[in-house]
């Protein structure tokens, strides 16, 4: 493809960040609830603790070192996560308001909580 044709990549955006306690709503964790431990916004995709764990089994690399078997948290879309108000106990869909000060922060839908 010509470089003319090619896109640029953007900034993308999500509504997660690290941090924040998330409800997985899409998927074989369905319903977990878990904080978010890092943000992939290059693949829209996050890593909740005590969510898609995987196992891995290590090669020993030295001699006198034995193998052994890693468990580890695997990322997900993000689009399948939904933010939890952790006072409520309920998921919510997220807005952008702002404060008085005219700092822009968000809005959980449902309970009024802001997060920033």
């Amino acid at each position: 493809m010509p470089k003319s044709q090619q896109k640029t990549p953007t900034r993308l955006k999500m509504h997660v960040k690290k941090g924040d306690t998330v409800q997985v709503i899409a998927g074989k964790d369905k319903g977990k609830v878990g904080e978010v431990l890092r943000a992939l916004p290059e693949t829209s995709q996050v890593v909740v603790k005590g969510v898609n764990v995987r196992t891995k089994h290590v090669k020993p690399t030295q001699e006198d070192e034995s193998g052994r078997i890693v468990t580890f948290e695997a990322p997900i879309h993000s689009s399948n996560t939904m933010l939890y108000s952790t006072k409520e106990k309920v998921a919510s869909r997220v807005c952008y308001t702002f404060t008085e000060d005219g700092r822009k922060v968000r809005k959980l839908k449902k309970t009024g909580e802001i997060l920033d």
